[in-house]
């Protein structure tokens, strides 16, 4: 067994995760963290994945790039050279959501702020609903100590910019 990461960028496509995912199962690939994402109008897949002894990680790159919804990705599978277990800073305590309008910064000082605590943030994802007129921002944290104080900060710098915040403990 061999545990590497699989990197896709492509133009986003429908059955995009589907294609990547059935192809790595008939290759004997075992998923472990895994994240899709549309960024503008790509799409971004990566995955860190055991591999069987008998499969390369040059043969995953060259079998994933002969798919035509792949024609012209960016694929890179490498070896994952860290491991892919997580600590206890990748224990998800808290899921925070805060969404209104753009606000430049916003991203940098919510981070600095769980930074501050010592909180992780395991994943964050952020995105443009231009009909809905909003940006919304999604962090899911590890928090160990002082939970309420850093959420309450967060609360209170989403409220100095006029943004709404949720918070949902996990």
């Amino acid at each position: 067994m061999s545990t590497v990461l699989v990197s896709v960028f492509c133009p986003d496509r429908t059955g995009l995760v589907a294609a990547i995912t059935g192809r790595l199962f008939d290759l004997g690939a075992d998923l472990g963290d895994t994240s899709f994402a549309m960024l503008g109008s790509g799409a971004e897949f990566t995955s860190v994945c055991e591999l069987p002894a008998s499969v390369s990680a040059g043969e995953v790159e060259a079998d994933l790039g002969g798919l035509p919804v792949l024609a012209g990705a960016r694929i890179a599978v490498r070896p994952f050279e860290m491991d892919a277990a997580h600590g206890p800073a990748g224990t998800i305590t808290h899921r925070v959501v805060v969404s209104g309008g753009d606000r430049p910064g916003l991203v940098a000082r919510l981070s600095e702020v769980f930074g501050e605590f010592q909180a992780n943030i395991v994943r964050m994802d952020a995105q443009r609903l231009p009909e809905q007129g909003i940006y919304v921002t999604r962090f899911s944290v590890s928090i160990p100590a002082r939970a309420e104080a850093c959420l309450t900060t967060v609360a209170n710098i989403a409220g100095e910019m006029n943004l709404a915040c949720a918070v949902e403990a996990v």
